[in-house]
This record gives C-alpha cells, sequence and structure tokens, in this order.
C-alpha cells in the first residue's frame, strides 16, 4: 500500500498534461491510492493571465481538482511535484506554497517520503533540467528522499530529437507561445515516475514509520546477502 500525492501548478496545460501520465503511472502499481491536488494560483498572476485564451482554458480544465493543503502532505507517502520552470526554477507559486510549511518542517513530517519533480519549458534550454535540480534544494530540506527517471527505465531519454525528459525527471517543451504539446516520449517518463515513486513510497512506508519511532527493522535489506 502506498499513498501518493501528485502536487502541480500548471498555467497554460502542459505541466497538468504530464500530471494526468504521472497520475496514470502511479495507478498502475498494485495497491498504490493517488490523489492529484493543484498549488494554488497567486491573485496577480491571475490578473495578469486572465487575457490569455490558453490561460484560461487551461485553469478551467484544471478547476474541478481541489487545492492542495498540509494534510494531503501528511496522508502521503510519497509525492510528486509538478511546475512549470521561471528561470531556471520553479514557480513562484510552487514556492511560495512550500514556504508555508515551516510547521511541517519543525515537525518533520515528510522526512523519508520520497519526491520526484517534473517541469516544461519553453524551449529546450529553457530549464528543462536547472528547475527539477533547484527544486531538490527545498526537498532536501524538508528531509524527502529524491527521486529521478534513469536511464535504464528510460531509454527515450536518450534521444537527440527534441524532446523532454532528463534522469532529474520528467519534462515537456511547451514552445514560445504555449502551442506545443507534451509528446508520447515525455509522457511515457511521467508514467514511469509515477510507477516508480509509488514502488518507492510503498518499500519505504514501513521503514519510515519505524525509524520515526527510533527503531529499526528486524531484517535489514543488507542483511540478507
Amino acid at each position: 500500500m502506498a499513498n501518493v500525492l501528485i502536487a502541480f501548478y500548471s498555467t497554460f496545460g502542459h505541466v497538468y498534461t504530464l500530471a494526468q501520465a504521472v497520475e496514470a503511472g502511479a495507478k498502475s502499481v498494485k495497491g498504490a491510492d493517488v490523489r492529484v491536488r493543484r498549488i494554488p494560483e497567486l491573485t496577480e498572476a491571475r490578473a495578469n493571465l486572465s487575457k490569455i485564451p490558453f490561460y484560461v482554458q487551461s485553469q478551467q480544465a484544471q478547476s474541478h481538482l481541489a487545492e492542495v493543503t498540509k494534510d494531503d502532505l501528511r496522508w502521503a507517502d510519497g509525492i510528486a511535484w509538478g511546475s512549470p520552470t521561471r528561470f531556471g526554477n520553479v514557480t513562484a507559486q510552487m514556492k511560495q506554497f512550500w514556504d508555508t510549511l515551516s510547521d511541517i518542517w519543525q515537525s518533520g513530517e515528510l522526512e523519508d517520503k520520497p519526491a520526484g519533480i517534473f517541469t516544461s519549458s519553453a524551449t529546450i534550454h529553457g530549464g528543462q533540467e536547472t528547475t527539477i535540480v533547484s527544486g531538490m534544494f527545498p526537498l532536501i530540506h524538508l528531509g524527502m528522499v529524491f527521486v529521478g527517471t534513469p536511464y535504464g527505465e528510460n531509454p527515450q531519454i536518450l534521444s537527440t530529437e527534441a524532446i523532454g525528459g532528463s534522469p532529474y525527471g520528467p519534462s515537456t517543451i511547451a514552445g514560445g507561445d504555449g502551442s506545443l504539446q507534451p509528446k508520447e516520449a515525455d509522457l511515457v517518463t511521467a508514467r514511469n515516475l509515477g510507477s516508480r515513486l509509488a514502488l518507492m513510497a510503498g518499500a519505504l512506508r514501513p521503514v519510515r514509520r519505524l525509524v520515526r519511532h527510533g527503531q529499526q527493522p528486524k531484517e535489514p535489506a543488507f542483511a540478507q546477502e
């Protein structure tokens, strides 16, 4: 059993599409319970973007999803975070949400929970990798265990074509005007992150409970070798 949370912010829908693929991958793991939640929009951002058709359509498509709460984080055994890139980093929306988690950090409630990150950028050089790497820093402070998308499970990221994806996590290229959509190779990597995260979350769940109570597994995996 594993509770998997997918918490994302998506401006024009590209990250939302990836989130749906991550969801499908997580649900493919037997016993996984999956929640998909939106990171709250900023009032100023909504006002500035509300005249852009792509934005309005995307927000309407996501409107049925509840906004993420701290209780969602507590419920989760593993979390996939999704955000477009902003100058090589996650969005202000994501960062602001993380900045509200001081109590979660102090209580250690996310410690030893696996986490992955997925993203989108306008161009292939616009933050496909740096956004994920820079997004790792707050998660490490929260004590989370980072889960990437290694080459062995995702050979499509070795492609020389202009597609998203890296060993750090799934990604997609949105285009300068947002008109591009995730390709199947991008979605494959996203689904693989979802399944890998669910498996990791399930494996770490009993160990995490023991660690939080100052105990050790009776038969550590390394002792069986």
